[in-house]
């Protein structure tokens, strides 16, 4: 491509390697999570949710299950002010439930910052300001002791203002733009914080390492926070927290390494959602935990509410193939998926193992309230049998013969290709009994008497293109000598290779469906369904039903 040599590496590596995190294969346990959705995520939006729409997405968040809530930057805006206060006037803030606010470290805005908290029962201040080499040289012209400086004197002043007010406040500091600045910089200028504030066990402190933009590599940032977790000060009494957006859409990666590398904490967003290409998706992230057997303590066993209420305040979509959450990402289209989820799936039924292991599947759909059959398989021209089988049995009770599967598959792609569509679970039960069940042409049976005689012997009456025959034969059961009537009536060559049955509804008036199967002499298969109350009828149908087929 054109231009690049315009553009360079921007970040920084650790000055010592910090690689003792790539030695674990898996996240123990579940961090603390902040769900920055109405800050962070509601500031990218192109029309930012009214005071109701943050309400009723707070009630959301907190049902979820998130102890730490980012709720605004009060001091941007009246909007964002009056939700701080609707939240505070209301009483709407649950006991277990901690509100979080941001503000720059500029004496002005965390001192309006503070009278919006008046009368909160707790809080965590969120300060923040830039330390990126890039920030440094163009944005605010400063040194590196002037970008400490404002940070130490934004920590004082937060400190002196809780101690004014008698505020039961925990202080969050992050060095924005961390990942473009000097790793040994940013422990620097964080640890001068942490000497204003001295936190204690009983007052931890925290500190946010965000990923303002995504410069690196997921390893790299890694490395960072596992230097920046071994040399803080006061690292006990610290609660160390990540806020990874997306650029270069590493947003999970980034966080679950971070985990590994000692973050205790994730800031983030439902579904990513987040200035430019967001921030990190936090229903991935807990449910990658959830996947792996670790309690992710987040609640999101409704998912399709979950969405709703979602799209609903933001008017944002969530992608049809969004981790989880999107409309298809349990879909199957491909006939050799299908055909393995259809038979895992009956094997998890059949062995009850007490693990999930179905394959395509990572996790059962139905813990997070999707569902099997409008969510797992779904039929186009791509599908083969094992798919359009198990809609026919899931929706509609049939179970068809192995090799019948075969033919109904072939017949419902040839329509979903013909129209250039995706087939409904009912336009493919359409399909089958237009093509498979009780077809009376060109062969046609009006009656049928049965007599025990040689075993079992069938009066056939039957019509092929205005032509009426009444034709006697033999045979070692009803639907034999039946066939054998017709094989002598008309001179036909066909074999009868498959015979299965079963009944459609369980009541005193249930019909019942019967499945038959011929082969011609040049070795095609024709399948035949009938559906009767009287079982000899359904099977005589789809007798019928096959050789029409194969008179096609």
């Amino acid at each position: 491509m054109k231009y690049v040599n315009r553009y360079r590496r921007q970040y920084f590596m650790p000055p010592v390697t910090c690689m003792e995190w790539a030695k674990k294969d898996h996240i123990e346990k579940a961090p603390l999570w902040c769900s920055v959705d109405l800050r962070d995520g509601n500031q990218a939006l192109i029309v930012p949710m009214t005071l109701e729409q943050k309400l009723d997405f707070f009630k959301l968040l907190v049902e979820i299950g998130f102890k730490e809530i980012e709720v605004g930057f009060p001091a941007a805006s009246d909007t964002e002010y009056e939700f701080l206060r609707a939240l505070i006037d209301r009483n709407l803030i649950p006991e277990d439930v901690t509100i979080q606010v941001l503000t720059q470290a500029r004496e002005h805005i965390i001192r309006k910052t503070f009278e919006a908290l008046k009368g909160a029962k707790k809080a965590i201040v969120h300060l923040y300001n830039s330390v990126s080499l890039a920030q440094r040289e163009q944005v605010f012209r400063k040194s590196k002791e002037e970008i400490k400086a404002i940070a130490v004197e934004g920590a004082k002043l937060l400190k002196d203002l809780t101690d004014e007010t008698n505020g039961n406040y925990q202080f969050e500091y992050s060095p924005e733009s961390f990942t473009g600045a000097e790793p040994e910089y940013s422990l620097e200028v964080c640890n001068a914080v942490l000497d204003v504030w001295k936190p204690t066990g009983e007052n931890k402190a925290i500190v946010n390492l965000p990923v303002t933009v995504q410069l690196s590599m997921p390893h790299v940032y890694a490395q960072q926070i596992e230097y920046m977790s071994t040399h803080m000060k006061y690292r006990e009494n610290v609660v160390l927290s990540i806020h990874p957006h997306n650029d270069r859409g590493c947003g999970v990666a980034d966080t679950e390494m971070g985990i590994l590398a000692g973050a205790d904490r994730v800031e983030g967003t439902l579904f990513g959602n987040g200035e430019r290409t967001g921030n990190v998706d936090l229903v991935t992230v807990a449910m990658n935990l959830y996947s792996q057997g670790v309690e992710p303590g987040l609640d999101f066993t409704d998912m399709p509410h979950i969405c709703e209420i979602y799209e609903r305040n933001t008017n944002m979509h969530v992608y049809e193939r969004n981790p989880y959450c999107g409309a298809l990402v349990f879909a199957a289209f491909s006939g050799s998926h299908q055909d393995a989820i259809a038979k895992g799936m009956k094997w998890i039924e059949e062995e009850r193992p007490g693990t999930w292991t179905v394959p395509y599947l990572p996790i059962n759909p139905k813990d997070i309230g999707r569902n099997y059959d409008a969510d797992v398989i779904r039929i186009n021209s791509q599908s083969g049998k094992g798919g359009v089988g198990y809609v026919l049995e899931k929706h509609f009770g049939l179970n068809l013969p192995a090799k019948m599967r075969e033919a109904v598959g072939y017949a419902a792609k040839a329509v979903s290709d013909e129209q250039n569509k995706e087939l409904k679970p009912a336009e493919i039960f359409e399909v089958f009994k237009a093509k498979f069940e009780n077809i009376s042409e060109p062969f046609k049976i009006t009656e049928v008497h049965f007599n025990r005689e040689n075993g079992m012997t069938a009066e056939v009456h039957s019509e092929y293109r205005g032509e009426y025959k009444i034709t006697c034969a033999a045979g070692n059961g009803r639907l034999d000598s039946v066939s054998n009537a017709l094989l002598k009536a008309y001179d036909l060559e066909y074999e009868l290779i498959t015979y299965q049955e079963h009944a459609l509804e369980r009541s005193s008036s249930s019909r019942a469906i019967a499945y038959v199967g011929i082969q011609t002499p040049d070795g095609r298969q024709h399948w035949g369904a009938g559906v009767n109350p009287d079982i000899i009828q359904a099977s005589i149908d789809a007798l019928l039903t096959a050789i029409n087929h194969s008179a096609v």
